[in-house]
Formats: structure tokens, sequence, C-alpha cells
């Protein structure tokens, strides 16, 4: 027995030496498992992330567009205020322009409405002068009194308007 004992001894080590690198075999396959899952799983992080990516590059895109358009409005609107307010002067203006017209022609009228009532004035202490000779030298009346009446005021003619001018009625 005593030649079986160390025999059962190195069998019983070798044994314990199979079982541990066995545990060890599974331990490395079950690392592996784990391993390989890690991976698959990075890799599916990874291929995530450069989506991600792709789609934030995308975005930065578009806001650098939509910032680009914003800019372009912007600018076109300042251009559009500048334009809007020179055409409001341009209206004042022409606005001013046609009301000085519009006094100088009433200031026309109202002189040319004077000269005609001196006129008529003077036309009637004519008329009466050359009745007042008729009559002191015994001549024919050759007027009869009936004054020519004054032809009854014409509407005004519309003044044209010259290009770019607003007409206020």
């Amino acid at each position: 027995m005593a030649p079986s004992i160390p025999h059962t001894r190195a069998a019983a080590a070798l044994r314990m030496k199979q079982i541990a690198l066995d545990n060890q075999g599974r331990t490395i396959r079950r690392h592996r498992a784990q391993l390989a899952t890690e991976r698959r799983g990075l890799d599916t992080m990874k291929k995530e992330l450069e989506d991600t990516q792709v789609a934030l590059e995308a975005s930065h895109k578009v806001i650098a567009g939509l910032t680009e358009i914003g800019l372009i409005m912007s600018k076109n609107i300042e251009r559009m205020k500048v334009k809007k307010q020179k055409v409001r002067e341009n209206h004042v203006e022409c606005h001013q322009k046609f009301q000085a017209r519009l006094h100088e022609a009433e200031d026309s009228m109202q002189a040319q409405h004077l000269i005609i009532e001196a006129l008529v004035d003077e036309k009637d202490s004519l008329l009466q002068t050359i009745q007042g000779l008729q009559e002191a030298n015994n001549a024919p009346a050759s007027f009869d009194g009936d004054w020519e009446e004054e032809p009854e005021e014409e509407e005004i003619e519309d003044i044209p308007l010259d290009e770019g001018e607003i007409d206020d009625e």
C-alpha cells in the first residue's frame, strides 16, 4: 500500500491540477465570452457615436446655413428700411413741392382775379366816359346799357403732375 499512496497522492495532485486547469479554462472561456459581449456592445456604441457625430455635423451645417440666411435677411431688411426711409423722404419732398405749386397757383389765380376786377371796373369807367362824351356831343347812344355780363368762373383745370408726384385728392 505504500507504493500506492504516493501514486494516489500524485494522482490526486494531478487531479487537483486538472480541476484547477479546467476551472481556469472555464473562467477564461467565460471571460472571453464577456469580452466578446463587451466588444459587441462597444462596437454598437461606437457605431451609435459615429451616427450621432454625422447627425451633429449635419445639424451644424444646417445651423450655419440658417445663420447665413438670417444674416442675409437682416441685410435685406436694413436695405428695405433705408429704401423705405428714402421713399418717405421723397414723398414728403414731393408733397411739399406740390403744396408750393398749389399755393403759387392759388396766388396767381387771386392776382388774376384782382386784375380782372380792375379791368372790369376800368371797362365800366370807360363805358361811362364814352356815354358821357356821346351825351355831351348829342351823338346817338351806341350802348343801350345792357352790359355784357361776366362769364361764370370756369372750373380750374387739373394741373398735370410730374412723374413721382403724389395726388392728394
